[in-house]
């Protein structure tokens, strides 16, 4: 049972509404996004055009701004933002649709100036305004906006969406708009010039389901290119032209022929499947899974073998894997695919071709082999520790003074060390090459 002075709903309420109040007051002081927010409760509290009028003051007061927004402001803009964005699709939705669609319009609008002066790497304000974006559809349907208005508004902010904030927005507006409202937005687009670009007018071909529309985008040299051919193929299977996906997937060709194509693949796998071809489907994945190691791949042509045959499959594809030339490729395959002894004889025939920069991989390895294969784990952990300390990359001692305890602890289980130096002996040698190496050494200690 929790304490009373736990810090949750029922124990805050306990202490009555006025000296919650006087909390408020007290912790509001100063914090200015914290008093808009009160100011925003109170006008909710008188029902859905005081918070519309508070909303649409804030909106335009945040539009006027010509600050720039570093990372240290952008909490307080992003908790700002949030709360108008729910209070239009909250409380004023709820009582007053057609008032909330104005609003989360105007909202949108605002993006623009917004996100060019704001530093955003990490995307978190773009974020908002595309939530805002896939809610402006649901709310324009209980508001009864009319598809001709929804379209016009719909054009301006996708003209004007230099940010990329938008790309959700004509799948979300597909049913408020209608087909007759997408004709429209398709028609604004066209007349408004070369902003639009092909992206809207793909987007709006896909929300209408306009097949011809929609590859007429694309020139013949655009479907030449393998990843726009899946893309379109995949578009084509949807809507049941399943013959002419793979028409357009075999008329493209490689761009580069040891580019791995992977959508490619999978568009054409899809596609077979559909033409009733699983034979060739089947041929497909085989020579994908030899030229790649694909876990999904195989288990896909598992899957789709008679009662036993894919018990000889997988030991060819085991075989298979251990003879693949790229080392890393067949090391994360038999790992994560869960052949521990084929990995760790990998490890150990090939112990010297083992690559410190790969430590993603390694660590993953050694953790799997590290139970029932301590040397092959140890021979995975020693080049990460090395390489940290030659490189000289301080960022990653923390990670190799724990590869160097974990090589330790493994040395306890550790009887026949198969020609390679025991642990003390590889410490020695990392003493006496990197004994100056200090800060790493001082991790290994603590």
């Amino acid at each position: 049972m929790a304490s009373k002075r736990t810090l949750n709903a029922r124990n805050l309420e306990a202490l009555g509404a006025a000296a919650l109040a006087e909390l408020l007051i007290e912790v509001s002081s100063g914090q200015a996004v914290i008093q808009r927010r009160l100011r925003l409760a109170l006008a909710a509290a008188e029902g859905a055009g005081g918070a519309a009028q508070e909303v649409r003051k804030r909106l335009a007061a945040i539009d006027r701004s010509r600050t720039f927004v570093g990372s240290a402001r952008r909490p307080a803009l992003l908790r700002d933002l949030e709360a108008q964005r729910q209070a239009i699709t909250g409380p004023i939705a709820a009582e007053d649709p057609r008032g909330a669609c104005e609003l989360l319009l105007r909202f949108l609008e605002i993006a623009g100036g917004v996100l060019a002066r704001c530093s955003d790497s990490t995307g978190v304000v773009e974020g908002v305004f595309e939530r805002a974006a896939e809610q402006l559809g649901p709310l324009a349907v209980a508001a009864q906006l009319a598809p001709e208005t929804l379209a016009e508004h719909a054009a301006e902010l996708l003209l004007e969406d230099s940010q990329g904030a938008f790309d959700a927005l004509v799948p979300a507006l597909a049913e408020a708009l209608g087909d007759g409202g997408l004709q429209r937005l398709e028609q604004a687009c066209r007349e408004r010039g070369a902003r639009a670009g092909s992206r809207l007018l793909l987007q709006i071909a896909v929300a209408r389901g306009d097949v011809e529309g929609y590859v007429g985008q694309f020139s013949a040299a655009d479907l030449q290119r393998r990843p726009i051919a899946a893309d379109v193929a995949r578009f084509l299977l949807v809507n049941g032209r399943a013959a002419q996906a793979l028409e357009i997937l075999d008329g493209a060709t490689a761009d580069n022929p040891g580019r791995l194509d992977g959508a490619w693949q999978d568009s054409r796998l899809d596609v077979l499947e559909a033409l009733e071809r699983p034979a060739e489907a089947q041929e497909m994945r085989w020579q994908w899974f030899c030229r790649t190691l694909s876990i999904p791949h195989l288990r896909d042509y598992l899957r789709r073998l008679d009662a036993f045959e894919d018990v000889e499959a997988e030991e060819r594809a085991l075989r298979l894997a251990e003879q693949h030339p790229s080392r890393l490729l067949a090391l994360e395959f038999l790992a994560a695919w869960g052949a521990l002894a084929r990995a760790a004889r990998l490890v150990l025939a090939q112990a010297t071709a083992c690559d410190g920069e790969a430590y993603a991989l390694h660590s993953a390895a050694a953790e799997r082999l590290s139970a029932d294969h301590p040397l092959a784990a140890t021979l995975l952990l020693r080049p990460m520790v090395w390489g940290a300390l030659e490189t000289g990359r301080s960022q990653r001692y923390r990670h190799a003074a724990e590869h160097l305890r974990s090589c330790d602890l493994l040395a306890d289980r550790l009887d026949d060390w198969q020609g390679h130096p025991d642990h003390a002996a590889f410490v020695a040698r990392l003493q006496e090459r990197f004994g100056g190496r200090w800060g790493f050494w001082k991790l290994v200690e603590a």
